[in-house]
């Protein structure tokens, strides 16, 4: 007649992490509705969501670097990395678009654009990785709730910025790219 049972703090913790299994899905679809709605293109929201992936990574590699482990809060951390990614993705693709709407060609739009767009995605992720640096080296009391999220966003936004800035262009470049048809 016995039996063990997990409360607490793990019971909590996995209760949260089963409903954000249920709330990353819905997270990244809202996202893509919305940037579809923006763009008036499935190609633009997903190239723009292409920029999600190049943040988990760095997101994932912080987390092992500081010996840090996934919890609630990094997971948290990860949602407002997805955002952070998006808002990158976001400015490049819109100077992409403006510069073709002008006349340009599309690899002469791609490299103004990148270039017009430079600055402000660097402004951008540095500000986010400098606001939550004091979080990340925090040793007070009540960081073990905050540093998982700082270290998160940080790592992330590091891996986004270069990743974005380097493959977005390409990215782009190869999905607009005029379709060639085979004649036989």
């Amino acid at each position: 007649g016995y039996r063990i049972v997990w409360s607490g703090q793990f019971e909590n913790q996995q209760r949260a992490v089963a409903r954000l299994k249920v709330i990353l899905p819905v997270t990244v679809l809202m996202i893509f509705m919305v940037l579809y709605a923006a763009f008036n293109s499935v190609e633009d929201a997903l190239i723009i969501l292409l920029c999600v992936p190049f943040g988990a990574v760095g997101g994932v590699l912080a987390l092992e670097l500081t010996g840090q482990t996934l919890s609630v809060s990094a997971i948290i951390g990860f949602i407002a990395l997805f955002g952070f990614s998006v808002l990158i993705g976001m400015l490049l693709v819109s100077a992409f678009n403006h510069k073709r709407r002008r006349a340009f060609n599309l690899r002469e739009a791609v490299v103004a654009g990148a270039r017009q767009q430079l600055r402000p995605v660097l402004m951008t992720a540095s500000l986010a990785m400098l606001g939550l640096l004091p979080a990340a080296v925090s040793t007070e009391p009540g960081s073990e709730v905050q540093k998982p999220l700082a270290i998160v966003i940080i790592g992330g936004l590091c891996t986004a910025t270069v990743l974005t800035l380097i493959a977005m262009p390409l990215i782009y470049e190869l999905v607009k790219r005029p379709r060639r048809t085979q004649s036989r």
